[in-house]
């Protein structure tokens, strides 16, 4: 892949979202915008099914996800900083993948890095593997979006395989911190 091509697929990515960031950046998440979110834009609206083409081909091609948190089966990638042109929020892509996973968990759920949404997080899920799902504050997600809420706290969570969470957080605010001891 040429330098002009990552810099087309990368900007096709970021235009498409800012029509989204538009609509959502006086949304406060939780429940019900989690709730709006898979009814106007989940799997099989235009917004999802493009988004996803585009961060899936992102990561194929390696400039989306593509720095190792926990090795090959746990990497994200900043792709936009936040900005007045993205509205202030970045936009994220985390590739989870549980598959071969030896945690000890025994759902053989594959748990990411412990961390807080200060501000938010709209998260949009895609499965790279047919029934893989990520956990989010109202359950396992094998597609569409989750959207915890400002002050929420989790480990990162997937099961049956590989997703990609593509996440946008207001002002970039993401907090890595200690677990509380379970």
């Amino acid at each position: 892949m040429t330098t002009e091509t990552l810099i087309d697929a990368r900007g096709a990515l970021i235009e498409r979202c800012i029509p989204f960031l538009e609509e959502v950046k006086d949304m406060t998440t939780g429940t019900a915008v989690e709730r709006w979110l898979n009814q106007k834009y989940g799997p099989g609206s235009e917004l999802y099914e493009t988004l996803a083409r585009l961060v899936t081909q992102g990561v194929e091609d390696g400039w989306a996800a593509n720095v190792e948190i926990g090795g090959a089966s746990y990497r994200r990638s900043r792709i936009a900083e936040p900005s007045e042109r993205t509205l202030h929020f970045s936009i994220t892509a985390v590739v989870m993948d549980s598959t071969g996973n030896r945690q000890g968990h025994p759902d053989q759920r594959f748990r990411g890095q412990y961390h807080g949404h200060p501000y938010g997080e709209f998260n949009m899920v895609v499965p790279l593997t047919p029934g893989a799902a990520l956990n989010g504050p109202n359950g396992w997600c094998p597609g569409g979006w989750t959207a915890p809420a400002p002050g929420s706290q989790h480990y990162p969570e997937a099961r049956g395989g590989a997703v990609i969470a593509l996440f946008f957080l207001p002002s970039g605010r993401i907090s890595y911190h200690a677990a509380p001891q379970e």
